[in-house]
């Protein structure tokens, strides 16, 4: 009713329809019912076109000046996402279902299969306009109310595809000639084979409902995900597809229910706090650590004067001061590598690029092969990937250095130039070999003209 009270369709018809008898009339052809047909037809499909590219072209117009009288930013949108121009396809298919009727005079198999296809295509466009519109307003709540970047694209995808399985069953209603509150009854008996071929779907809502519950991931998050090769940034979460850029600006794809599934790591919280963690140890040979004297204590406190306030306090509680708090001194003055440890304290606490309010840790691990491990345990005040190996690197350049002054050595396996330094002591020269002995076999000649042994009278035994 709606249909008939916007467009005068009955009136428009037979306007028509006269006018084509007179066409016939003024060139001479007889009138036959089919090329009547054919005729009214084009002329609708002609007329619903214009019609629709008149309503699109003046709308689009109308609200190009209204956004450069008002500045809209929403209007500046809709045309940048070309909304109302997929809106504006209604108009030729709701022309062509108003007038079309009147092409035929009587119900027949043609009639039937242009108004059906007519009616799946104004459901498909009437689909499609509803998408572009679920689609704008989601992109403008994530442009603005979506502060957290949450992964709601999975949600819109799951509303887009709902719209379009309706609609793919109202079509197919209209072509069977069916009631679609049948075939929604009907797909009870393909709920398993619904499930099997759309698994990855299903999968992927239930796992992106999940990662948006409980804030597990947003878009533009760094993660870490161990048992693939992602390591970089979210820049997409879909469906069916988490979307990570590598740092080497590779694209990695994974399923949702994978980070679900199985553990990944998330650097949000250190992104968010503005510090990162420094946890890296050097190798201390162990030949080198030795007790400390007066004098090696009174050089190395000239040398390194942020030293002397801690020694002095040590000096009068007679033992080291162990203090509970995360930024503390921890070191003693009864090894050199005790008076290494509160060197680098100090010097921890004394660099600006260090977070002081964050736990500050020199601390000696347990003993290797190699040697022993000296870890510095420390956030810095910046989570610039640049700066922040900057930071790292001076540090470690820093303890190559100073830690000869302290009578300590670095570990480092033998290298080809420490092969070639190698000096034999004590050293046995190499004797001579002796020459080989040659042995010599009797001949049974020999062994005749030897003498048989005499007794001490003189005959032979």
């Amino acid at each position: 009713m709606l249909l008939h009270a916007l467009i005068p369709s009955n009136k428009v018809a037979q306007w028509l329809l006269s006018h084509i008898h007179r066409l016939f009339d003024l060139i001479g052809l007889e009138k036959d019912q089919m090329l009547e047909e054919i005729l009214y037809i084009a002329i609708i499909v002609g007329i619903a076109l214009f019609l629709g590219w008149a309503i699109k072209s003046l709308v689009l117009y109308g609200l190009r000046k209204f956004m450069l009288l008002r500045h809209s930013e929403i209007g500046k949108e809709l045309i940048s996402h070309n909304v109302l121009g997929r809106c504006s396809h209604i108009i030729p298919p709701l022309v062509l279902l108003s007038l079309l009727p009147f092409a035929f005079t009587e119900d027949n198999m043609l009639r039937t299969v242009v108004f059906r296809a007519l009616l799946v295509y104004t459901v498909i466009v009437i689909c499609r306009a509803i998408c572009s519109v679920t689609s704008f307003i989601w992109l403008r709540f994530d442009q603005t109310r979506n502060s957290k970047n949450l992964p709601l694209r999975g949600i819109l995808d799951t509303t887009l595809g709902i719209i379009w399985f309706i609609a793919i069953i109202i079509s197919i209603s209209i072509i069977i000639n069916k009631s679609p509150i049948n075939l929604f009854t009907g797909l009870g008996a393909f709920a398993a084979v619904l499930m099997l071929v759309f698994k990855d779907s299903i999968l992927g809502l239930v796992a992106g409902l999940q990662l948006s519950q409980n804030d597990m991931l947003r878009v533009g998050d760094w993660i870490v995900v161990p048992s693939t090769i992602a390591n970089g940034i979210v820049i997409d979460v879909t469906l069916t597809a988490v979307k990570v850029q590598n740092w080497d600006n590779t694209i990695v794809t994974l399923p949702p229910y994978t980070l679900v599934s199985s553990s990944f790591q998330n650097w949000r919280g250190m992104s968010n706090s503005g510090c990162r963690q420094i946890a890296r140890s050097v190798i201390i040979d162990s030949d080198t650590i030795m007790p400390t004297t007066p004098d090696m204590i009174s050089t190395l406190s000239e040398k390194y004067p942020i030293m002397k306030e801690y020694l002095q306090k040590i000096q009068s509680l007679g033992h080291p001061d162990y203090d509970p708090g995360l930024a503390t001194v921890n070191g003693t003055d009864k090894t050199n590598l005790g008076l290494f440890r509160i060197y680098m304290c100090q010097w921890l606490l004394n660099n600006p690029a260090i977070r002081h309010d964050q736990q500050i840790l020199v601390r000696v691990m347990a003993p290797t092969g190699e040697g022993i491990p000296l870890q510095i345990w420390c956030f810095t005040a910046t989570t610039a990937w640049t700066a922040y190996e900057a930071i790292q690197s001076a540090m470690f350049e820093h303890i190559a250095v100073t830690a000869i002054d302290f009578g300590l050595r670095l570990f480092n396996d033998p290298s080809g130039t420490d092969v070639t330094t190698i000096k034999l002591t004590n050293a046995t020269p190499l004797q001579p070999a002796a020459p080989p002995v040659s042995e010599t076999h009797p001949k049974p000649a020999d062994m005749m003209q030897q003498s048989a042994p005499k007794s001490s009278d003189g005959e032979a035994k």
